[in-house]
């Protein structure tokens, strides 16, 4: 048996039995045995299941907030606020999936009519980390299941509440072993990768990942690996500016692969920089504004990179959390600066509500110092030139880049990484083709 650790308190709340090889067998031969199917519905009739899905989500708003917060310990209004996002996300699909263009046809070669099929690629093993259990399944979930694919979907050790009530509105709402569930740590993870599945959609760490594609071999994969952001700030930056990232990184505690990691400015304004961003996390209380680290583990993570720091700025904020709730896993907001490039708080991902500040003499160095760690997810760009904005935006190497603003994402538009940020796209119409493949047609005329 697993315990499952309520993260305000860091008391057990719960435990689980990890799903083991005779487990995952069963989930896997249930989705794949509903895949036909599910597979020869039309698209219509997909969307009309999906979006009873998206119904039952919403109808159950409250319950899935609960669980939400059980696993993870947002506070109310992130769980909210995610919620919706699931539910919008399985009813933008059930849209997409419909609006796909027209497949390619015509007399590519004389005397013959081809035509493209695009075709779902099978049953997809979707795995999804503890930061966004709800929101990060139906990042996955929603564009694999529109475009035909059934799904066993394994949550995070620490966080199966919600998936398991999203399992049990699929079963309602699409069908039996459509969707189907899978409870368990990284050892169920490892098995389920194994299994007889067409497709790993993996949302973790670089060295997960990396396990991962080793384990599936010539599957396809989709990988989301996190990322180290960088949020490039010019002398001219908006005056909301550092609000703005002091309220991104601390959202969700900071443990978003987008969120804004490592500030980068010009020489010239980097005490200004320093001071203007530490009087603007001293703002983020921790319990009041943000919930804490997910687990344990986590929070000695954590702990052992600012210990490790040489940063000699080191400013942590208050942490406040509510009665009873003292023994939780909180950290602080917490600005670090004055620190040598090789820093552990720049290299690797924090994961948590912290930003570090560099400088460099020039906007081109400050890109390189940009473009200095492996990861290349997201990034942002602070200034009022708009025409620079865009110009190093182009330049950033990172699958989304924000100007002006950061962590604004919609269904409609496209998220993905790209070097050890893994590689596949989550979101937006595009997100389809990442659970289908074509198959040519060609026909002899005469």
């Amino acid at each position: 048996m697993t315990d499952l650790v309520d993260p305000r308190t860091g008391r057990i709340r719960d435990s689980v039995d990890p799903a083991r090889e005779d487990a995952v067998r069963r989930a896997v031969a249930g989705a794949r045995s509903a895949r036909p199917g599910w597979s020869a519905l039309t698209p219509r009739e997909r969307a009309r299941r999906l979006e009873r899905l998206a119904g039952l989500v919403e109808e159950h708003a409250a319950a899935y907030t609960a669980a939400e917060q059980a696993g993870t310990g947002k506070p109310a209004a992130e769980a909210v606020g995610e919620v919706e996002q699931a539910a919008d996300l399985f009813r933008f699909y059930a849209t997409a999936v419909r609006a796909q263009p027209a497949p390619a046809a015509g007399r590519l070669v004389a005397g013959h009519e081809s035509w493209v099929r695009w075709e779902p690629v099978g049953t997809v093993a979707v795995i999804v980390p503890w930061n966004y259990p709800l929101l990060m399944a139906a990042w996955r979930c929603a564009p694999a299941l529109a475009a035909g694919n059934t799904v066993v979907v394994k949550p995070a050790e620490s966080t199966p509440d919600s998936l398991l009530l999203l399992a049990a509105h699929a079963a309602e709402a699409l069908g039996a072993d459509v969707l189907r569930p899978l409870v368990g740590d990284r050892r169920t993870g490892r098995l389920l990768v194994e299994a007889d599945v067409d497709m790993v959609a993996f949302t973790g760490s670089t060295a997960g990942g990396t396990d991962v594609a080793a384990r599936a071999g010539v599957r396809r994969t989709s990988l989301e690996l996190g990322g180290n952001a960088p949020a490039l700030v010019l002398p001219d930056a908006p005056a909301d500016t550092w609000p703005e990232l002091a309220r991104t990184c601390t959202y969700n505690a900071g443990q978003s692969c987008a969120a804004p990691a490592r500030v980068i400015t010009l020489t010239e304004h980097y005490e200004t920089a320093v001071e203007r961003l530490t009087a603007a996390m001293a703002e983020r209380v921790a319990g009041r504004d943000f919930g804490p680290l997910n687990n344990a583990d986590q929070a000695a993570r954590y702990d052992a990179i600012v210990t490790a720091s040489q940063a000699k700025h080191d400013a942590a904020g208050a942490v406040e959390p509510a009665p009873g709730e003292e023994g939780g896993f909180w950290r602080p907001a917490r600005v670090l600066a004055d620190l040598p490039l090789d820093d552990p708080a720049v290299t690797r991902e924090v994961f948590g509500p912290l930003l570090t500040v560099q400088h460099a003499p020039t906007v081109d160095a400050a890109l390189d110092l940009a473009g200095g760690v492996p990861q290349a997810l997201a990034a942002s760009v602070w200034t009022r030139d708009l025409g620079l904005g865009l110009d190093l935006a182009a330049r950033l190497a990172a699958g989304e880049v924000w100007l002006n603003c950061h962590l604004v994402q919609t269904a409609e538009l496209p998220h993905g990484g790209r070097g050890a940020s893994g590689h596949g796209t989550d979101l937006s119409t595009a997100a389809l083709h990442e659970y289908q493949r074509p198959k040519t047609v060609t026909a002899r005329l005469r």
